[in-house]
């Protein structure tokens, strides 16, 4: 038994020798959080750019002006985007909201790690991009919280979740909200399962009679190889969009009325909000809430067409699971407990997010008795992704004299600050003082 001790002792010894005279393995040096890019050219000269990649995956994009006002703006995509993120997609919101960098303001924003849906995933990495650039440039005077469309949704989220630190300090000093869909996720989209269900019963070719069945809400099945642009075709066999009017035969243009007047949507925007209820449904049902359903028509009678009682008899009809419901309330709904000074803005038109999102979001955050932290403006156009560039100058720069007077801007004072940036971008001021949206 000694003689076992002693070998199994000069056994271990043996290796601990051969492990500490092997050469050690160099660790992989992480790769930088930010690193030198060139910069877009809608930039202004003198602005530094860098871009990198979070440890989440998610890429990142930061821009700073040479005259910096030393604030932050940290920006939320919209969406989703359902491919894989790639390392220059913040570029196009960079140019997007490159006005933020010619009024001084340095700008980041992120690609979130992963396509599809997930508002509390993109809260959190918009989030960490906060952080990541505190690191990088040191804590700046202050730092606002943008969120665009989808992104307006993230934004919000983020706003909640992330306002104040462990201790209690100020994070987020700021919110804007620019054509944000701010009802939530189980409110935001009941109209595209109305879509499905109203396009399927009207032209029933998605899916086509000699394909698999599914249920409407789960989006398309899982193994489906179906594209956006043969969605598009199938749109164009039965309600002739995608060619001329004069083209199209009277059968295609009464069953396109059909849809527009009941659904109330726009033509063009019939295929776009068909194919986020298509590929967007499949993701969100089938990857992000297991199969199961949040969408309900049970009680719901369509109105509109040019025979009611043959479409409601005809139109699918499916219940939402509870389970579903509770789930993406819990990723995407809101409680308006906001504790930033926060701004909107959105188009009365909007063809994409409606502007009744506004509605929404003003009832919750009045009902959380957070009002007085929230000012709404509208404007007088039909556009989603890019309203005219001064009403987002005066939006931020009323935002930052609200953080740093304490003083609430009003939609008065926005529209007048619009109309003083005006000349130097060349562009109209269309705010409407009057108009105060409803929900639903």
């Amino acid at each position: 038994m000694v003689r076992s001790r002693l070998t199994f002792g000069l056994a271990i010894a043996a290796g601990l020798l051969a492990a500490t005279s092997a050469p050690a393995r160099q660790a992989q040096p992480a790769p930088p959080a930010f690193a030198g890019a060139d910069c877009p050219d809608a930039l202004p000269a003198g602005t530094r750019c860098w871009s990198g990649r979070a440890s989440t995956g998610a890429y990142h994009w930061l821009a700073v002006p040479e005259d910096w006002n030393r604030v932050l703006v940290v920006h939320a995509h919209g969406g989703p985007r359902l491919g894989d993120p790639q390392p220059d997609d913040p570029v196009e919101d960079l140019e997007r909201f490159s006005m933020t960098v010619r009024e001084g303001y340095a700008w980041a924003g992120s690609s979130y790690r992963r396509g599809g849906y997930g508002v509390r995933m993109a809260a959190e990495d918009t989030d960490q991009l906060r952080q990541l650039v505190w690191d990088f440039l040191g804590r700046p005077r202050h730092t606002i919280l943008h969120g665009q469309s989808w992104g307006g949704n993230v934004a919000a989220k983020a706003a909640e979740l992330y306002a104040r630190d462990a201790e209690g300090r100020v994070v987020w000093d700021g919110v804007a909200l620019t054509s944000g869909l701010l009802a939530g996720g189980t409110r935001g989209y009941g109209f595209r399962a109305d879509l499905r269900a109203v396009y399927q019963a009207v032209c029933r070719n998605h899916p086509a009679p000699d394909e698999p069945q599914y249920p409407l809400w789960s989006g398309l099945p899982a193994e489906s190889d179906l594209t956006r642009a043969d969605l598009a075709r199938r749109v164009e066999t039965c309600t002739g969009v995608g060619r001329p009017a004069s083209e199209r035969t009277s059968d295609q243009a009464a069953r396109l009325k059909d849809i527009l007047t009941v659904v109330g949507i726009e033509e063009a925007q019939l295929v776009p909000h068909l194919a986020w209820g298509t590929f967007l449904f499949r993701d969100l049902v089938q990857l992000r809430l297991d199969g199961l359903n949040p969408f309900d028509n049970q009680n719901r009678v369509y109105a509109g067409s040019r025979d009611d009682a043959a479409l409601n008899a005809q139109v699918e009809r499916f219940a939402a699971d509870p389970r579903a419901l509770a789930r993406l309330a819990y990723d995407a709904d809101l409680s308006g407990l906001i504790v930033a000074p926060t701004v909107t803005i959105h188009g009365i038109d909007d063809p994409t997010v409606f502007v009744s999102h506004s509605a929404a979001y003003r009832q919750t955050v009045q009902a959380a008795g957070r009002g007085d932290l929230l000012v709404q403006t509208f404007t007088r156009e039909r556009e989603h992704s890019r309203l005219s560039p001064p009403q987002y100058v005066a939006v931020f720069d009323a935002l930052l004299d609200w953080i740093e007077t304490g003083q609430p801007p009003s939609p008065r004072s926005i529209a007048d600050r619009c109309q003083a940036a005006a000349p130097q971008y060349d562009a109209p001021c269309r705010f409407d003082l009057d108009f105060t949206p409803t929900w639903p």
